[in-house]
């Protein structure tokens, strides 16, 4: 069996979807018995999950994270805090040591937003991650989207969402010069004799001035073994799409059938190829929901006890509703409610639409969004649904969604990954010393490729040409 994109029986690369919060995105189930998320404030429960999915052999702990309140539901915090919906919340960069320092092979993938804190410090503490576990890290790069966030940072309300990425571009210009460019692999030389650590030949400012930032450096920390920590994003807007297939390795993709899947797979992969990249150059993941037990009748049942936990408040909140769908009639559709209210259309987009009615809308959200990439049943059968996504769909991976902390994530390693090896779907081993990046793009890949933008900056000449502007030749970039 191959996949549409010509790979002979792909295996999975998993992620294990984190937040260090009470409330990352199925809600409410923190009240479940034997539910540990309301340990996330302890370093314990870090240790112990980074423990069970390196037993797992999954490719890394994905950690979220957001710098504000989802506070357009019912105009304020209240709701958010009453629920727990992502606060409190804890900064995600600080949990990786503690992971890593029980665990020998696990990789860390970390969110932090290009929008409101600068360049240069950030460079040190992502290179600073990637030093001390031997090339494990990988960066989650997003913009921001909470208008409290920009508040929280000093502005009256969010930047435009396309000018967002162009300062994104410019950021991630500069951790390129700062990674790649400003020190050689052989400035340190720790010379006793001569009473030389670094050779000062060897390390060089990068006197970066550009439209939003400043930076002279040298870089403060000496290169790691991957330098550029491996590139995560998130994308559905043309501007985002444009920037992942600039900068990005990862993908984390979306689409509600397997034609519009492979519709945004190949549309990025193009783009990709525009920037003299190849199509091979980037990993796709979805989200995927699972709940498996050993036999069907028992996934059925821990599904439906789930639900009883779920929180649909905590989804409107999470979803930045406009507006209470609890106070209208079932049979009213969504946009009548929005025009009613006198309320933009706005983030209920992103979940609804306007011609679902206001009871279809709530029990979409009762049965957790589901959508494609979800599956409750028996190993076998969560297997063949796997084997579907990455054949059909041309995906390479999953980000697993946690239903109970740390159930979904043993249920998952105890019950569905034997299967998978089964079929030769999943490793059986990690590659001893392997890189984040070599473990999802093969030995000897443990930087960025010649070819990425970034690469360019491993000559010195480059730090004092400016890139392309992200845009440059489009008529335009517009969000839907």
């Amino acid at each position: 069996m191959t996949s549409p994109s010509g790979d002979a029986r792909k295996s999975l690369h998993v992620n294990l979807f984190e937040m260090a919060c009470v409330g990352h995105i199925v809600h409410g189930l923190w009240r479940a018995p034997g539910n540990n998320r309301h340990r996330f404030s302890e370093l314990s429960y870090w240790k112990e999950i980074a423990q069970l999915a390196e037993r797992g052999l999954f490719d890394a702990i994905f950690l979220a994270d957001v710098v504000g309140t989802y506070d357009r539901f019912a105009d304020g915090t209240d709701a958010a805090l009453r629920q727990g919906v992502q606060i409190p919340n804890l900064d995600p960069l600080m949990l990786v040591p503690a992971m890593a320092a029980v665990t020998s092979q696990l990789g860390f993938g970390v969110t932090f937003s290009t929008t409101y804190e600068p360049p240069f410090a950030f460079a040190r503490r992502m290179a600073t991650l990637d030093v001390l576990t031997e090339g494990r890290v990988g960066w989650n790069v997003v913009t921001s989207y909470l208008r409290s966030a920009a508040r929280n940072f000093g502005l009256e309300d969010e930047i435009p969402h396309d000018e967002r990425y162009l300062i994104a571009d410019e950021y991630i210009d500069i951790l390129y010069k700062l990674w790649e460019g400003s020190w050689d692999d052989n400035a340190v030389v720790a010379d006793r004799e001569a009473d030389v650590f670094t050779d000062p030949a060897r390390v060089r400012p990068i006197n970066h001035r550009g439209t939003h930032f400043q930076v002279a450096g040298p870089h403060l920390v000496q290169p790691s073994r991957q330098r550029t920590p491996v590139l995560f994003q998130a994308t559905g807007s043309p501007a985002g799409l444009e920037y992942a297939a600039r900068h990005a390795e990862v993908v984390f993709i979306g689409g509600q059938t397997t034609a519009d899947v492979r519709r945004n797979i190949a549309e990025t992969r193009k783009r990709a190829e525009a920037y003299g990249r190849r199509p091979d150059d980037i990993r796709f993941l979805v989200q995927a929901g699972i709940i498996t037990a050993p036999t069907e009748k028992e996934a059925q049942e821990k599904l439906r006890y789930y639900r009883e936990f779920y929180s649909t408040e905590g989804a409107l909140i999470h979803a930045q509703a406009e507006v209470d769908l609890r106070q209208f009639d079932p049979s009213e559709t969504i946009a009548s409610v929005i025009t009613r209210k006198g309320a933009a259309f706005g983030n209920m987009g992103r979940r609804f639409r306007p011609e679902q009615t206001v009871g279809d809308a709530l029990q979409q959200i009762a049965r957790f969004d589901e959508g494609r990439y979800f599956i409750a049943g028996s190993p076998d059968r969560v297997a063949d649904a796997i084997e579907s996504w990455l054949d059909d769909d041309d995906i390479d991976g999953i980000n697993l969604r946690q239903y109970h902390s740390f159930d979904t994530a043993r249920d998952f390693i105890d019950l569905v990954i034997p299967e998978l090896q089964a079929r030769g779907r999943y490793r059986t081993a990690y590659t001893p010393g392997e890189t984040l990046r070599e473990r999802l793009f093969g030995a000897g890949r443990a930087r960025l490729p010649d070819r990425h933008p970034g690469a360019r900056y491993r000559d010195p000449a480059a730090l004092n040409t400016p890139a392309a502007p992200l845009f440059a030749g489009q008529s335009s970039i517009r969000t839907p």
